[in-house]
């Protein structure tokens, strides 16, 4: 054997044998070296991943449902599809994607201050934050019906006053303590806070002399005794988000009807809601017949409406 491995021709004709075993040799360092490399790149990959998750955890607390009920966190197609209904409804493209990126930022900020919560979606509350004042009501006189913690209403306050406009408001809420709902479970609110009207002064104060000058009636839109207080004036937007039966909406459709000035803006929450169907029912009835109400279209299930003269 020695012999062998001495002998030139042997070697040079055992050469291609020696290299491709180099070679493999080779091969297996790199790989045991790699895959050392590989152990040590994931150990730090999973450290680092451990640490992003429990730093994102904090900033998942201004977006999440806790204490509120629903996220605020809507994916991109959702917020392009409410600029583009928003957008077909206003005619304005441009005001469209504004609006609603200083709503969303408004919406955030109010429930981090705020005692209590905004109710509903977050593209739907946005939609209603951004078409209001791009669709340019008549008066600055606004009627909210059904408020929950006045949170909504405060937000429309700033986002009113950003239009240079100078909202006055008017809110028709039970104020019960908790939250009624023909058909709907009632139980205690995700953010944990009664419904009450000191809760509702505490949200308008946030916005400052608009908010603090708000009128609060207590009592039930079809209540005779509370239409008779509010209806002294031609309301420029009339929000209607108290009773979604369609016995409740019809009734306060036919209350609009005659308290809504010439070019106001009627805004029907939770239209198409699939949740509460009543609302478009009352709607479709209320279309077919004798009205001064023209449909514009609706923006992540809110339907608005404009009054002719």
């Amino acid at each position: 054997m020695r012999a062998l491995l001495t002998n030139k021709v042997a070697r040079r004709a055992l050469r291609p044998l020696a290299d491709l075993i180099d070679q493999r040799i080779e091969r297996q360092i790199r790989r045991t070296a790699g895959n050392s490399l590989k152990n040590s790149a994931d150990a730090a990959l999973q450290q680092e991943l451990k640490t992003l998750r429990s730093r994102q955890r904090p900033l998942e607390l201004l977006f999440d449902g806790t204490g509120r009920g629903s996220s605020r966190l809507p994916s991109a197609p959702h917020l392009n599809r409410a600029i583009s209904e928003l957008a077909e409804v206003t005619g304005d493209r441009d005001g469209a994607e504004r609006n609603v990126a200083q709503a969303f930022r408004l919406l955030i900020a109010m429930e981090a201050l705020g005692v209590g919560r905004i109710a509903g979606g977050t593209m739907n509350i946005v939609g209603k934050l951004s078409a209001v004042p791009l669709l340019d009501p008549p008066n600055d006189e606004i009627l909210e019906i059904g408020t929950l913690y006045g949170m909504f209403s405060a937000s429309l306050i700033r986002m009113m006053e950003r239009a240079g406009r100078d909202p006055r408001l008017t809110i028709v809420d039970p104020l019960a303590g908790k939250q009624l709902q023909p058909g709907a479970a009632v139980g205690n609110d995700p953010s944990g806070t009664p419904v009450r009207e000191a809760a509702v002064r505490t949200n308008l104060a946030l916005v400052g002399a608009a908010g603090v000058a708000a009128r609060i009636q207590q009592g039930f839109s079809e209540d005779p005794e509370v239409r008779a207080l509010i209806s002294d004036r031609s309301y420029g937007v009339i929000i209607v988000d108290g009773d979604h039966s369609a016995a409740g909406v019809a009734a306060d459709l036919q209350w609009a009807e005659q308290i809504v000035a010439p070019g106001g803006i009627v805004v029907l929450d939770d239209f198409g809601h699939p949740k509460w169907p009543g609302i478009k029912e009352a709607f479709e009835k209320h279309m077919a017949g004798e009205t001064r109400l023209k449909f514009l279209g609706q923006v992540a299930h809110s339907g608005y409406l404009r009054a002719e003269a």
